[in-house]
């Protein structure tokens, strides 16, 4: 599995460990991800995904996982939530035609 953030997109990120004697020595920072189950409304259904706990905090905030995937840009979304997205954009659409 890549580690990878399937909302925000956020990644490994590369920096320097500083020494006391300032020696640089390359590493990896990684992202602190965690499997969270998040509630989408609109389509009545838990969604199982591996996200930061930044944006988990985040989905709080903003009032649910519908409206945190409907402002988020296609291109930082894993598969896996694009297709979410697609489904709360056509049930939406549904609702509001009927």
């Amino acid at each position: 599995m890549s580690r990878r953030c399937e909302i925000t997109g956020v990644g490994p990120m590369v920096g320097h460990n500083v020494s006391h004697s300032n020696i640089k020595t390359k590493r990896r920072f990684m992202p602190n991800l965690t499997k969270a189950t998040v509630q989408s409304e609109a389509l009545g259904q838990n969604v199982t995904l591996r996200i930061t706990n930044a944006a988990l905090r985040t989905v709080d905030n903003k009032g649910g996982l519908d409206a945190v995937l409907l402002k988020a840009r296609d291109e930082v979304l894993s598969p896996r939530a694009l297709k979410i997205k697609r489904q709360i954009k056509a049930k939406l659409a549904e609702q509001t035609a009927a």
